[in-house]
């Protein structure tokens, strides 16, 4: 029954971002806006970075929008992404000792033939649900770069996906038991939540909405669906900012190290402080609070741009 809950969340989401791509497939040529952040920006642009990545509501709509809100324009994918590594090193110093007792546990559990143990069936499944969006996310980066920046991020696609994945959200809220805790997680649970992840590189999904979404349809209780989340997004984050570390240069040509510098420091400082606080939330309250920010969020969008 989770895997059909599972499975209606992903196509149902995956069908909205295919009717919703086309509604306005020439707003971000034609609205993107040249710009180039001082140190002020760049740190504001690293708080919006880190305030959203691990909170249920979309780092990439939020980059894209804020500045825009702001008049300052689209500071493109490139930048988003390399300032996503403050957001890594927040995730690794928070989670540091979680990655240890995994990584540690899964090697002693392979020299002992122990295929059950929970910390190697947590780090296959996080291996494993990396490589959906490793190879979706090159083909976007290399194949189908250009109608990425033309078609899918745009305000249009970023409101109408925001919605759809409020109400998924509180439908796996309202429909789903959250009963299984971090020690029963499963290596289905890993490719299951990988796949969801995915979705996250249309802009609007959010990496940890998609996951934690995901993972509440799986039945996890709402603290673990997030923990998994966050140690389930430390390669792909790791590895988008690593592949964009190319264009860093060519971002730092035109930006400066200075902005640059600043974005990252304060993704890292913001990301580690919503970090704590979701976990510390959602071991006592629902995702209500998200489910209705993203609807609203979304519709906002729409009433702007109408």
């Amino acid at each position: 029954m989770s895997q059909l809950k599972t499975l209606l969340f992903v196509s149902t989401t995956a069908l909205c971002v295919a009717f919703a791509v086309p509604l306005n497939a020439t707003e971000a040529t034609s609205n993107v806006v040249s710009w180039t952040p001082d140190v002020f920006q760049a740190a504001v642009l690293g708080m919006v970075q880190g305030l959203t990545e691990f909170i249920p509501i979309s780092s990439t709509a939020h980059l894209k929008v804020v500045p825009e809100l702001l008049g300052w324009g689209d500071p493109g994918s490139a930048f988003s992404a390399v300032i996503q590594l403050g957001s890594i090193v927040a995730v690794f110093g928070y989670f540091w000792q979680d990655l240890v007792q995994v990584i540690g546990g899964s090697i002693r559990a392979i020299s002992e033939s122990d295929y059950d143990s929970p910390d190697f069936r947590i780090a296959l499944g996080i291996a494993l649900g990396t490589l959906p969006i490793v190879v979706v996310g090159l083909l976007i980066k290399f194949v189908f770069r250009e109608f990425y920046e033309a078609n899918v991020r745009s305000l249009t696609v970023i409101a109408i996906v925001s919605i759809v994945m409020g109400v998924l959200l509180g439908l796996a809220e309202k429909l789903c038991s959250h009963k299984r805790d971090f020690q029963h997680l499963s290596v289905r649970d890993g490719i299951l939540m990988g796949c969801a992840q995915t979705l996250a590189l249309v802009p609007g999904v959010s990496r940890s909405g998609s996951t934690i979404t995901s993972g509440l349809f799986l039945g996890l209780d709402r603290a673990t669906a997030a923990r998994f989340s966050f140690l389930l997004g430390i390669p792909a984050i790791t590895l988008a900012g690593l592949v964009e570390l190319k264009d860093a240069f060519e971002v730092s040509s035109h930006v400066g190290w200075m902005p640059l510098v600043s974005g990252l420091i304060s993704a890292g400082i913001f990301s580690y402080l919503a970090i704590a606080w979701l976990i510390r939330y959602l071991q006592t309250q629902s995702t209500w609070l998200f489910v209705w920010y993203r609807v609203a969020f979304g519709i906002f969008i729409l009433l702007v741009m109408g």
